[in-house]
């Protein structure tokens, strides 16, 4: 049986709670156990946090200490996989370059708040995004520093509206890469709950989890 870990906190703005109660669910339904933990303490045990197949950060913003964030790196290293979405793993930690490495990028903006922007998929063979249409959300637009080493999967294009510099720039909102021997799945979109109704977005949310727990 593969087993995951949700470790959430941090701010509460994103609803992280309340987001994990809406994934966790879908990993059990393949027949994964899963742990759910609200304290960063929970990377300290570096053999029980190797033993996962999977961890899922749900922890925007906040701090790490060093012992803490030596456990998740080195898990992941050693080929457990990562997992997450919007600011719970892409704006947490600001201080540590080295999680952000891992990650593959940084938060840095949202201009406009909540706007309707459009995603598009640009890889129509990957087991995350095959058959997934583009599809619109309403919510957050994330402008982040990103990894040129990522597997980008899919995009999302800036307007004028808000920000007219960066008209025309188009920013990843799905990746994935390689940290170590493990795989790290990153999707800048699930900014509160009610995202997730959105059902392409679940369903790359659902397959990236997979992706990143296959060894």
């Amino acid at each position: 049986m593969k087993s995951a870990l949700f470790v959430w906190g941090g701010w509460e703005g994103h609803e992280p709670k309340q987001c994990v109660d809406i994934v966790a669910p879908c990993l059990q339904e393949q027949g994964y156990k899963v742990e759910i933990s609200d304290t960063l303490d929970a990377f300290l045990d570096e053999e029980k946090v190797k033993s996962y197949d999977l961890i899922i950060p749900v922890w925007t913003m906040g701090s790490i200490t060093g012992e803490q964030e030596k456990g998740l790196l080195e898990a992941i290293k050693s080929g457990v996989g990562l997992a997450g979405w919007h600011g719970g793993m892409g704006d947490a930690f600001r201080q540590n370059t080295e999680y952000q490495f891992m990650v593959g990028g940084q938060w840095v903006a949202h201009p406009g708040g909540i706007v309707t922007y459009e995603v598009n998929i640009i890889n129509h063979v990957d087991s995350i995004t095959a058959g997934i249409p583009d599809f619109k959300m309403t919510s957050e637009q994330y402008y982040m520093q990103v990894d040129p080493s990522n597997e980008v999967l899919a995009t999302t294009t800036f307007g004028e509206e808000h920000v007219p510099w960066i008209k025309g720039c188009v920013m990843p909102v799905v990746w994935k890469r390689m940290w170590g021997k493990g795989r790290v799945f990153y999707t800048s979109l699930g900014h509160v709950a009610k995202d997730f109704e959105v059902p392409e977005l679940l369903e790359i949310v659902k397959r990236g989890l997979l992706w990143a727990s296959c060894t």
